[in-house]
């Protein structure tokens, strides 16, 4: 049996869309049950209706600091899909400790960044002042700390010279549609085991290496 899925949204749904996209297919161990925004006026609302998707708004201002009871009303919808797990799709709502409890484990976000580095607001900007040479992103469980969490699964591009903050979120955001869909895929199939802080996924062996900047197979810069 499919696991139900809710998506949380509160802006365009990039990344909900490449969910929806990818649950289509016949072999995929999840569907996406619910599309859930806190604001109205969310773009992926508008995207996931055309899908064929069910949706939901629950205003999340009228609460104002009330998180406890804008979760209740979330956590009633929840019941009422009968939702087995979650994916954050840009939801920019901070959860209380005791909601993300209940859903240890099942709860998923992705940040753009390869986690423990750049938590936070802006991570492709705190990239380039870091002055990194690969950046990506992460899927991770949610805990209460923000961006921190058990890592599921991480993409990861090559940072180049003349790049902006825009032009770094654009190629991220190409991984963080690939990624998300693989992750939910591992943890809907029962491909997942939680030990304390660390994800471990049965297989997953990568002989992948990724070098920036890129090396030749003697070892110069690429086109030296």
């Amino acid at each position: 049996m499919k696991r139900r899925v809710a998506i949380l949204i509160s802006g365009r749904g990039s990344n909900m869309a490449a969910l929806i996209e990818a649950a289509r297919a016949a072999d995929f161990p999840a569907e996406i049950a619910v599309v859930i925004s806190n604001r109205a006026d969310a773009g992926g609302l508008e995207r996931a209706k055309a899908s064929g998707i069910a949706t939901l708004t629950i205003e999340s201002k009228p609460f104002g600091k009330d998180r406890a009871a804008f979760e209740a009303e979330l956590q009633s919808a929840l019941e009422a899909h009968k939702i087995d797990l979650i994916c954050l799709g840009g939801f920019m709502r901070l959860f209380t400790a005791e909601f993300v409890q209940r859903w240890h484990g099942r709860m998923l976000n992705i940040h753009p960044s390869l986690l423990p580095s750049f938590p936070g607001l802006e991570p492709q900007a705190q990239a380039l002042r870091a002055g990194v040479k690969i950046s990506g992103a992460t899927v991770h469980f949610v805990i209460p700390e923000t961006d921190a969490g058990p890592i599921l699964m991480q993409g990861a591009v090559a940072v180049f010279d003349d790049d902006t903050a825009e032009s770094l979120a654009q190629r991220i955001l190409q991984i963080e549609h690939r990624i998300y869909p693989a992750a939910l895929r591992l943890l809907a199939g029962g491909e997942v085991r939680l030990e304390g802080d660390v994800c471990r996924t049965a297989g997953g062996r990568s002989g992948d290496s990724l070098i920036s900047p890129a090396l030749d197979r003697d070892g110069r810069l690429n086109g030296k």
